[in-house]
Parts: C-alpha cells; structure tokens; sequence
C-alpha cells in the first residue's frame, strides 16, 4: 500500500507506529499538512476532505482518518499477527470508545496547541487559543490519568490500537506548553509504550518548527 502522511504529524504517525509492528511493507509519500500540498488537484482527487494520512491500496481503493485507518489494519491483519484490537465484542466497543474520545476530547486540543506552538508564526492571532486549548488538554489528560491508575492499557488487557490513537499526541504534549508532570500514570503508559516490539519514535519537528515551539513553549498548571 502506499501511505501519504506528514512525518510530524502524530495522526500520520499512528499509521506508520502500527504498519510497523504489524510487519507490513508500504511505501510513504510525504505530504506536508502547512504548505499546502494536501489542496492540491492531483491529492484532493485522493481525499477531497483535503488531509492526511491517507492510505491507497494496489486495486485503487483509498481510506482517510486515522483511526479508521487503524481499525482497518487491526482488523485484517493476518494470522499470527499479534491481535492489535480485541476479538471480544464489549471489548472492542470499550477501545473504540477510546478512539472517539482522542480525536472528539483530546486530538482538538493538544494537537492543535502543538500545531499552533510550532506551525504558525509567533505573532499569529491564533496563538490567543493557547490558555484554553491546553486547559482542555488538561481535562483530557485527567481523564487518561484516572484511567491508567489501575489499568495498563486503553485497549483492554494489552496493548493495541487505542494505546497507538492517545500515544501519538500525548506523548509530544510538552511542545503545545501542557507539561505531563503531573500525570504518573500516563507517563509510566508512555514508557511502556516505547518498549512494544517494532516500535518507531515520531519524528522529530524541522529546525524551524523546533524554533517556535522553543519560543511558544509556556509552564502551565
């Protein structure tokens, strides 16, 4: 398959976290998100919602959004795969609950606090968004953190997709300003996270991107 994505974009990354550890062959076509070049004719005839990641297939057939991306692949992996998302019924609701809660109560806020830190001009109206963004940030941690105080993963007993949907924007939290200091139990998560087999860290920001989120980067409460 091919895979278009912007490397620094937590929900491209997800795609590329989970290909990974499932062992599947792929070819990337960077796409960055900030130039313009997901607007494009050529890629919106791909995706007309205009964005990535977005997944092609030999035959032609393309799916959008992360975390259908996600399912798709957890679901149709072959056998002898390890089981990225669970076989049970209530358990499979309780990771996409999950699911829908990083890209309804989590994605909008910490991503776009990031975004904003690092992709838009320091002296971008936009940046008036930041004490609320990542006050919302924080209640979605809060919910994440109760989480984790007595169980290890979002997927159910072990570790699968919805650990990857909430992994790839928390974990990079600090550069939108909303430090995890007060998060034991998400950071311990985050920890063990890096140690499943097959993963791959995100990349990193470019030196520009670097450069704002230096500057941008505030304590918060």
């Amino acid at each position: 398959m091919t895979v278009y994505g912007f490397s620094p974009s937590g929900n491209c990354h997800k795609v590329r976290l989970l290909l990974e550890q499932l062992g599947h062959r792929y070819e990337w076509v960077e796409v960055r998100s900030d130039d313009g070049s997901t607007r494009t004719p050529e890629y919106l005839a791909r995706n007309p919602n205009g964005k990535v990641p977005l997944i092609e297939l030999e035959d032609g057939r393309t799916l959008a959004e992360s975390n259908a991306i996600l399912h798709w692949l957890a679901d149709t992996a072959p056998a002898g795969a390890t089981e990225f998302l669970p076989a049970d019924p209530w358990q499979r609701a309780q990771a996409l609950a999950w699911m829908f809660f990083e890209q309804y109560s989590h994605e909008p806020y910490i991503a776009v606090a990031r975004f904003i830190c690092g992709w838009t001009p320091i002296d971008s109206p936009r940046r008036q968004d930041l004490p609320r963004l990542r006050e919302r940030s924080h209640q979605a941690l809060a919910v994440m953190e109760r989480h984790l105080s007595t169980r290890p993963w979002f997927t159910g007993d072990v570790y699968g997709i919805a650990d990857i949907a909430l992994f790839a924007y928390t974990h990079v939290a600090d550069q939108g300003g909303v430090s995890l200091e007060a998060y034991p139990a998400i950071r311990d998560w985050l920890a063990r996270v890096v140690r499943t087999p097959g993963f791959v860290p995100m990349p990193e920001p470019d030196t520009a991107a670097a450069a704002l989120i230096a500057q941008s980067r505030l304590p918060t409460s």
